[in-house]
């Protein structure tokens, strides 16, 4: 028997040998059952090496193999053997999770079809001669279906007792269609590729930015730095008409869901083309569909979040990545991978161009588009007769309150409002109240698992936690005194939806945030509300800042920056400064007028005068200055190890014995530069019910971390670490926490 070297979905970053029976045949990139333990898993065929560390007799043999080819093709199989060895992850985990669920259980790579039924010749004679007249919803449902020339879906919207009856007289059955694989060409037939009257006219600035993009031959990394309201979408579609012109595919990656929808469709009224969507949401057979269909060609546009980097494609010829900036991109489990990063690597590997769109780079792209690495295209004015929203602060300290509201805000909401005009409100905070207090002794309601505060959700009459989403009943009296006298500080959207209603009682008010929308088609029906003006106050959190456009928003508020404005990590001034400009840019976003509000105790803080003043682009050139000066990425390479565990005092002492292997390497192989910061708490210390320690580690050069770590790799196991020690390795870190 054969040697057969497999990569499994284990935390451990090596690989595994086992025997190919002789008869079996398998291939590079297939997918094989084995035995695992007492367990069976599903591993990838690396290689089939001569020998093996292990002696032949201990290797078992594979128990089947369940592909005839590579279930990757040549450029994601490049990209993820790249991904695993600069991410530091276990390579069979980066394989297996690059897939649909259903191909990682062991599901066949075959596409599947729905049902599909036929009006019988028993069917038609019988509404020919009119039979079966008493079952009215049954003739209804017949006479419909009977319109359908060839074959048919069970319809979705009948009557369940109809169908039956239909199926159980013989008048209608179910058929067997073989499936045959169409290209995308080939459904859109003689239908036009773009319907034109929904293309805009470009202004000057979009002509050369579409020009630059179409005239671009192989790879090149885009920056296109565009103010909110800009038009970067048109770009996008003009861009996608010509790769679709040549007959190629295109991947469109959006930070969140709440996107997805809208950018749908868009997209669909531009494009008479077969386009799918691939977001956590979806079951998983439809994730498994819309991933085939790329991989066939069945599909021109692929419109998906993070995971969707790693959909294969007969034939990609673009990738589009909106909103570049957003911290959405980078997976905080499993193996944290930054899609924006793989995206332009994969972009290289393919040779194909990738545009980068935002109106508020982060800094790491603006740092490599003035070293070379990306080019720059820039929308400096709104399209179409849009202007720029006025901004001004409001200091609360002057102003009298109601609810987090100012006397000046309400004002200005209540003229808005009669004007006709739509107000939206930004709280970056779910619930009603984050903190439940006792007034007599000051005790406060805390999550025992996370000793953090649990919010209080009126609607649900109940404490949640937002860390580890644990729940409580409310108490009827204070843990420490024993006093009833309990009370709610502090404010949540739902509070303000309320004090909303009881200020405006004639308007419709909206609430979009990860709790009012939880139901599937929740968040399409709201969006859909705001822009029919059904609903004039919206309330969200950051999930209604992104990417929406709503033309009737004459007024936007952000309720509290204060929090912000005073954090420990160093990334939170150009968070901030993202956030505002992306909420300050729902305002205005048609022919009317808009203004921005910003409550605030500290209106003279450094970051909101040099935002108000002289914008995005001046505070991201101070704020590179002080990375540089203060050696911070974008001018230095970070590693951080996190170590979670139930023993305060154990996962300590694991990074400290991790900090000690690590300045040993340094010193034996002579790595100057390297900064280790000893072991430190995170900010948020404690996580159901797990303690969290950090150890970072930094070099201006990220060759140097990479050989340091593949030290680590190499001699992890042998190190020891507890099995009730989770650790694990963040490289690029985007929070510290």
């Amino acid at each position: 028997m054969r040697l057969i070297r497999l990569a499994l979905p284990v935390p451990l970053n090596r690989y595994f040998d086992y025997l190919l029976p002789e008869g079996v045949t398998a291939h590079k990139g297939c997918r094989v059952v084995v035995p695992f333990g007492r367990q069976t898993k599903i591993g990838i065929v690396v290689d089939f090496p001569e020998s093996s560390d292990i002696p032949i007799e201990k290797l078992k043999p594979i128990q089947s193999v369940l592909d005839t080819h590579s279930i990757f093709d040549k450029e994601i199989w490049q990209l993820l053997d790249w991904a695993a060895r600069y991410y530091h992850a276990p390579v069979g985990e980066v394989l297996i999770n690059a897939l649909p669920i259903k191909l990682r259980n062991g599901d066949s790579t075959e596409r599947t079809q729905p049902d599909y039924f036929i009006v019988t010749e028993q069917g038609r004679k019988s509404l020919l001669n009119g039979e079966n007249k008493k079952a009215k919803k049954q003739v209804e449902l017949l006479t419909e279906l009977a319109e359908f020339a060839k074959f048919f879906e069970k319809p979705t919207a009948c009557s369940p007792s109809a169908w039956k009856g239909l199926l159980e007289k013989g008048y209608v059955e179910k058929i067997d269609v073989p499936f045959i694989a169409r290209s995308w060409q080939q459904t859109l037939g003689e239908l036009p590729l773009v319907n034109v009257s929904n293309r805009l006219t470009l202004n000057k600035q979009q002509t050369l930015v579409v020009s630059r993009l179409n005239a671009q031959k192989g790879f090149a990394a885009f920056l296109l730095n565009g103010v909110t309201g800009s038009g970067k979408t048109e770009v996008y579609l003009q861009l996608i008409e010509e790769v679709l012109k040549r007959g190629e595919q295109v991947l469109v990656l959006v930070p969140e869901i709440g996107l997805t929808p809208q950018t749908v469709q868009r997209f669909k009224a531009r494009f008479n083309v077969e386009m799918d969507v691939l977001h956590s949401n979806m079951n998983e057979m439809e994730r498994l569909n819309a991933w085939l269909r790329a991989k066939n060609g069945e599909s021109a546009i692929v419109i998906g979040t993070r995971s969707a980097l790693f959909t294969q494609f007969y034939k990609l010829g673009a990738i589009i990545l909106d909103e570049e900036h957003d911290s959405s991109f980078k997976q905080q489990d499993g193996w944290r991978y930054h899609a924006r990063d793989l995206a332009v690597l994969r972009a290289k590997n393919g040779d194909i161009p990738i545009v980068l769109g935002s109106a508020t780079p982060s800094l790491e792209s603006i740092q490599n588009a003035q070293n070379g690495k990306f080019v720059e295209l820039a929308l400096t004015a709104r399209a179409g007769n849009a202007q720029l929203a006025n901004q001004q602060i409001i200091d609360l300290k002057t102003q009298r309150i109601t609810a987090g509201l100012s006397e000046r805000l309400l004002s200005m909401m209540k003229m808005h409002l009669e004007q006709g005009n739509q107000v939206m409100l930004f709280l970056n905070r779910r619930g009603f109240a984050p903190v439940l207090l006792c007034h007599e002794c000051g005790w406060i309601c805390e999550c025992e698992a996370c000793n953090k505060p649990f919010t209080y959700h009126q609607k649900q009459r109940v404490l949640r936690c937002h860390h580890c989403a644990g729940q409580k009943v409310i108490p009827r009296q204070c843990g420490h005194c024993g006093s009833t006298n309990l009370i709610t500080t502090g404010i949540g959207t739902e509070q303000l939806e309320q004090v909303l209603n009881e200020q405006f009682p004639t308007y419709q008010v909206t609430r979009i945030d990860r709790d009012s929308t939880a139901r599937k088609g929740t968040l399409e029906n709201h969006l859909k509300d705001i822009r029919e003006g059904k609903s004039q106050i919206l309330i969200g959190t950051q999930m209604l800042a992104k990417g929406h456009h709503f033309p009737n928003v004459t007024l936007v508020a952000i309720v509290n920056v204060d929090s912000a404005l005073f954090s420990t990590d160093f990334r939170a001034e150009e968070r901030l400064a993202q956030l505002y400009l992306q909420v300050a840019g729902r305002a205005g976003r048609a022919e009317k007028k808009g203004e921005v509000v910003l409550q605030t105790h500290y209106p003279e803080h450094p970051l909101l005068t040099t935002l108000l003043e002289q914008g995005y682009a001046a505070f991201a050139q101070e704020a590179l200055k002080m990375r540089k000066l203060m050696s911070l990425p974008p001018f230095t390479s970070q590693v951080l190890f996190r170590a979670t565990g139930k023993d305060h005092a154990q996962t300590l002492t694991v990074l400290e014995q991790l900090q000690d292997y690590f300045l040993q390497k340094i010193q034996q192989y002579n790595l100057q530069g390297v900064q280790i910061l000893p072991p430190f708490s995170a900010p948020m210390a404690k996580k159901a019910g797990h303690y969290r320690w950090l150890l970072l580690i930094q070099h201006p050069t990220r060759t140097v971390l990479q050989r340091l770590l593949d030290f680590f790799d190499v001699e992890r196991e042998s190190l020891l670490v507890p099995t009730n020690i989770r650790l694990s390795v963040d490289i690029d870190p985007q929070e510290i926490g």
